[in-house]
This record gives structure tokens, sequence and C-alpha cells, in this order.
């Protein structure tokens, strides 16, 4: 019996490793472009998570250099606060602030709901309440236009009942060649069935600017990885004889923090009147009854000394991030905020990597991302001063006809600088 039980067991830790690593292609079936919008250009928006500002100068990212310097280049951009993966990708791709959207950090409680969203949790990542706003695929293919996604935050979530036309649920076991065989395979498609909007999204400068630092070879090696793959990847799809315009960003970038003396959990907060979330650069405190936030909140400023504290009704206005800005009333009562390179480790067992971003863009200029952009849509040989991040939506939105008539963060600023006029679509 034991050994009908551990095969069972293993056959089953076999299927969920299968089901964790879905490496399939989903596609929405009876979708087809609309006759006006087979006439529309094509994006590829590519984000390679973590790429600071200066790393394509720093450590030499010839093609990145040389591709931005036939198009646009930014000196930054200001990602929106807090400076991390999962808002940050959102604010790009719906153009609002995360306090708007609602996705305030990679991990936040939602008080209404009693339950915590957490990036690491597949289930709510997939679960299309968590996002407010509408995403720009969501946009395209209610506008009759299709889309395709190999990896973006809510991508994998039916927002407003949609997800894009192409799409893969996110891992990281498909290699480069293969996902960029995809990208070319998705434009071979017939008009009707050829997606005009597509992201695409690398992880690897990210994790080893965690692990190492930012300033490290292991950061350096992935940050060649991202400029080859991009260079592989315009040169194959030059090959389907499309006119594809090609924006490259990235979500935030990375410093080097104190990881040898962080903070833990002040004297001040009674964990058991509240509700404990964030990281190690932001942590909120959300009062199961509001008598004891200002008294907390007193106390903390008393024992302060690496961090600020504010009430969500005084936090800088410049954040986006206090009670007015709080859509879905999922900002804590009370916001900690480290002042770099100090660092907070809420969870003693938990290790403090080197390299960090979430902190104050105004604050910390490490936190500041990646934009450049190439192809017939933009202006030759032009560099732009920084801009927010939630306005490249806004400037997509342009390049593809795609409408909006809500309130959007983004401002039509950056697409009045660097877009040329109409954009003549080469027909295959």
């Amino acid at each position: 019996m034991k050994k009908y039980s551990l095969l069972l067991l293993t056959l089953l830790a076999v299927t969920l490793n299968s089901f964790c690593q879905d490496t399939t292609q989903k596609i929405i079936p009876n979708r087809t472009n609309s006759v006006a919008q087979q006439k529309k250009p094509y994006v590829i928006l590519i984000s390679a998570d973590g790429f600071r500002y200066d790393f394509a100068k720093k450590y030499n990212a010839d093609n990145l250099l040389r591709l931005s310097s036939e198009g646009i280049s930014a000196t930054s951009m200001i990602p929106s606060y807090p400076s991390v993966t999962f808002p940050n990708h959102y604010a790009i791709i719906s153009g609002l602030y995360p306090s708007h959207s609602g996705l305030v950090n990679n991990t936040f409680y939602d008080r209404k709901r009693n339950d915590r969203y957490s990036m690491g949790n597949k289930t709510k990542v997939a679960d299309g309440t968590w996002y407010g706003g509408a995403p720009l695929w969501v946009r395209a293919e209610q506008q009759k236009m299709l889309s395709a996604s190999f990896y973006w935050v809510a991508s994998e979530a039916e927002i407003q009942g949609t997800r894009p036309t192409y799409y893969y649920i996110y891992n990281e076991k498909i290699n480069i060649h293969n996902r960029i065989a995809a990208v070319v395979d998705w434009l071979n498609l017939p008009p009707a069935q050829r997606p005009h909007f597509i992201t695409f999204y690398f992880p690897q400068v990210d994790h080893a600017a965690h692990l190492y630092g930012p300033e490290s070879p292991e950061t350096e090696h992935e940050v060649h990885f991202v400029d080859s793959a991009v260079n592989e990847l315009q040169k194959a799809v030059k090959t389907t004889g499309l006119d594809v315009n090609f924006v490259f960003v990235s979500d935030h970038g990375m410093t080097k923090v104190d990881n040898q003396n962080p903070m833990g959990i002040p004297a001040a907060i009674d964990t058991t009147q509240f509700v404990v979330s964030g990281d190690g650069v932001l942590v909120e405190l959300y009062a199961k009854d509001k008598k004891y936030i200002q008294s907390t909140y007193e106390g903390l400023r008393k024992e302060a000394r690496d961090y600020d504290v504010y009430l969500k009704t005084n936090v800088p206005a410049h954040l986006h991030y206090g009670t007015t800005d709080d859509w879905h009333n999922r900002i804590g009562d009370i916001l900690l905020i480290p002042r770099a390179p100090k660092i907070f480790n809420l969870w003693k067992s938990k290790k403090i990597n080197p390299g960090w971003h979430g902190y104050d863009p105004s604050a910390v200029k490490d936190m500041h991302a990646t934009f450049y952009a190439w192809g017939s849509a933009f202006k030759k040989h032009l560099s732009i001063p920084a801009f927010e991040n939630v306005s490249v939506f806004n400037l997509i939105s342009r390049i593809l006809g795609i409408k909006y008539t809500d309130k959007i963060d983004g401002t039509n600023q950056l697409a009045n600088k660097i877009l040329v006029g109409k954009t003549p679509k080469k027909k295959k």
C-alpha cells in the first residue's frame, strides 16, 4: 500500500508541476480584426524588468543604444510610486497610477474583501476583479483589434471580460528563441488574425540585480542578454515585411541597500491591532479598530530614525498615494517609508538581497526606468527628458488609434513630442 501511495504522490507532484509550468499558447477563438483595424500600425511593447535608466550605457548595451539612437531615447522614465514590478507594469499598460488602478503594491490588503493580493499567488493574479481601469489589450480587443502577450502583468486575467487573443501563462521555461519565433508566427498570420499590439517581457536583469546588486557582473551579463535578444527580435520581425514599431521600457530601476542592518517591526506597532502588509521599502498598517491609528502614528513618529511615517491623510501629494488618490480603499492607514539605503525586514527568516527598488523616484534617482522607441511612427535621432510612465499608455493609444473616454493619468505630451504624422502601414 505504501508503494502505491508513494507512486500516487509522485504522479500528483508531476501533474502539479506541469500545471504550474504551462508552456502552451492560449488562443481566444472566433476573434478577428475589423477591416478598419487591419489597416492600423503594429506595436511591440517590450519590458526588461529592473533595467535601470543608465544600464544600457553603463554596461555597453550596443544594440539598444544603436536602435534608440535611430529613434527616441529618454534620459529616464519616472516610475509610479511605489516603484515595484506589478503596479508599474500595470501603470504603463493602463495609464493609471497604482492608487487609481487598485494595484497598489506587489502585495496588499483589501479591507472590503478582507483578503490579500499577492504577485506570488497565481489565483489572485489571474482574477480580473483585482484590476481597475483597462489595459491596452482590453481596449484594443473591445475595438476589434487583436492583441497578443508573451507575458505582462495582468495579461492572464479576464479584465472586463477580456484577455488578449493570444497569450501565455507566465513561466520562465520557454527559451528566448522560441518566444521570438512565436512573435514572428503571430505577425505572419493572415491580416484578419494578426495581432497589432504585442507585449514581451524579460525578467533576467531584475533577478540578477536583486540577488547580486546593480553593480555586479551578473547584472551586466543579463543586460547583455536582453540587448542581444532585443536585437534578435527586431531582426526576426523585419523578415515579416511589416512596418512594426518598438517601444522598450522597464518598470523601475534598482539600487544597493544596507542589507546587513535591516530594520525590524518598530516597537510602537501592536501587531494584534493592525494588519501588517508590504515589503522592505514600504510597510502599510491597516487598523482593525480606527481608535488605534493616531496613538500608533504618534508613537512611530517618536521612535522613527531611518524611516518616515505618514498617515494616509498626509502622504506627500507627489506620490499619488494618499486618501484622495485611494480610489479602491487599499492603501494602509499608516505608511512607513525607509530612507535609502535603509530597508525593513519584517519577517526575520527572510534573507534581504543587496539590490532593491520601491523607493520614491523623486528622492532616489536609481529608481528611474528606461525608455527607448524606434520605428516609422517615431521621430529620428531625438533625445527627450524624463517623463512619467503612465504616458506610455497615451503614446501607444495614439499610434494604434485606440479610443478612450475615461479618466487617465497619462498625458499626450509624450506622444506630441516624439511621434511623426500619420504612419503609413506596409501591407503584406
